[in-house]
Order: structure tokens, then C-alpha cells, then sequence
């Protein structure tokens, strides 16, 4: 005959212990994604509420033409000296209007709190010729509301 077999073994409570808060729950999440753009190989870049530019890749810098990265942040992405010169895809190459401008993914990002993509034409800083980028942007909440917008660009060529 068989005879179920139960142990008992009584040891001290289970006290948690007091943990070092992550550096993580020091720096917001624009800032960990401004640092990440910082070392990025593609071209991207981190814009705030305001438009204005916390974080741009090297390769973002020379593709459109923002000078030197940390010159860039701060700067307003549109309508400031050094900022991108957005154009239109007429033959004639003019500036966009107002309502153009809010719909360029970067900023519709923002604006809208989702992803955006879209075809841009921008004409460097400097530069008599003008290219088309692909742009990719997805907007960066902290606490629950959007803070900024990350963008990824890829030129066309033709």
C-alpha cells in the first residue's frame, strides 16, 4: 500500500530588497533616442514640440545639409538660418505654403500623434540643386503625451 509523502520546511520571510533605481528612470525617453540618432549610421533625426532639432545623425547632417550636428540642435528644422529649405514638385521648385509644410512627416508626426511617411524635396542649405528623400517618422511620447517626433530618411535617386 502506498502512502502519499508531504514535507514541510519552514524557512525566514522573503524580504525584498531595496533596489538602485535604474538610470533609465533618470533620463526621459527623448533624450535616450537623441543619444541613440547621436551614433546612427542612417540618416535620421529627433525634433521637439517647437520644431526644433535635439538630435541629428551625421549622415542626416550631409544629406540635408544642417552643417555640423551640434550646431543643428536647437535650430529650428524649418525657417531658420541653416534650416531645411523645403520645396515644391513643380518644374519651378518653389517654397511649399503653410499647409504643405504642417503635412512633411516630421512634423505631421507631431501633430497627428502617429506614424507618418511621405516624399519630401528639399534643397540644402548652400546648394543651387535640390533632392527628394523618402521620410519616415513616428512620434516619441513621455508620460503619455507626445514629445517629440524620430525621423529616418532615405534619398532618391533618380
Amino acid at each position: 500500500m502506498r502512502v502519499a509523502h508531504v514535507e514541510l520546511s519552514l524557512s525566514g520571510a522573503f524580504v525584498p530588497q531595496a533596489r538602485t533605481p535604474d538610470e533609465s528612470e533618470f533620463v526621459s525617453s527623448v533624450d535616450r533616442w537623441a543619444a541613440t540618432v547621436w551614433q546612427a549610421v542612417e540618416p535620421c533625426l529627433v525634433i521637439d514640440t517647437a520644431f526644433r532639432i535635439v538630435a541629428v545623425s551625421p549622415s542626416a547632417s550631409d544629406l540635408l545639409g544642417l552643417g555640423k550636428g551640434l550646431e543643428a540642435v536647437g535650430q529650428p528644422l524649418l525657417g531658420g538660418e541653416g534650416a531645411l529649405r523645403l520645396i515644391d514638385f513643380t518644374a519651378g521648385g518653389g517654397d511649399l505654403t503653410e499647409q504643405e509644410i504642417e503635412k512633411i512627416p516630421p512634423l505631421l508626426a507631431l501633430t497627428s500623434e502617429r506614424l507618418a511617411r511621405g516624399l519630401m524635396r528639399v534643397q540644402p542649405t548652400g546648394e543651387e540643386s535640390h533632392l527628394t528623400v523618402d521620410a519616415i517618422a513616428t512620434p516619441l511620447s513621455e508620460a503619455g503625451r507626445v514629445a517629440a517626433s524620430l525621423t529616418f530618411f532615405s534619398a532618391i535617386r533618380y
